[in-house]
């Protein structure tokens, strides 16, 4: 497995995440394809400032057009300051083959080595098992439940944290 930036060549694998009713039901439903090629843009620019790292996972470094998803690490405003969040998606067809959770810990020990982000924060939906689990595996702290909004709606979620200079091995 390997990670490399979102690129603009990307809209077919956002479409294919972001506008699934099955992939987005833990998000409150798909969102539209309208807009779509936009956000890749905007995030590939991201991407490329190194102003967020928005990675694609790319299993087979020798197919390196085929996606299994992306994980992103980004830092946004929060009710007391900035936030570093980190989120994951991964297709059907590869989930369940710990490619998630590989990527996952890929980006917080590149946050690590890199003395990067501080405290990282992840926001998987209360019933979202396979994603709560990811953060119990690699590490977080768990902290609360706690109403995110993503995407104009508003979401139960479990609110984990890690601190990747001090809590990873």
């Amino acid at each position: 497995m390997q990670l490399r930036n979102v690129s603009v060549d990307d809209v077919d694998a956002y479409i294919r995440m972001r506008c699934d009713p099955v992939m987005m039901a833990d998000l409150g439903g798909p969102l539209p394809r309208a807009g779509m090629a936009d956000k890749v843009r905007r995030d590939a620019r991201q991407a490329a400032a190194d102003l967020a790292w928005l990675k694609m996972i790319v299993p087979d470094p020798d197919v390196p057009d085929v996606v299994a998803g992306t994980v992103t690490l980004w830092s946004h405003d929060g009710e007391s300051g900035p936030v570093s969040e980190i989120g994951w998606m991964v297709l059907p067809e590869f989930q369940g083959q710990g490619l998630a959770k590989r990527a996952v810990r890929t980006l917080l020990e590149q946050a690590r080595d890199q003395d990067r982000w501080g405290v990282v924060h992840a926001f998987p939906a209360t019933g979202n098992a396979a994603s709560n689990g990811i953060c119990r595996s690699v590490g977080f702290r768990f902290v609360s439940e706690v109403d995110v909004t993503f995407a104009g709606r508003v979401l139960r979620t479990r609110h984990w944290a890690i601190t990747p200079r001090t809590d990873l091995n």
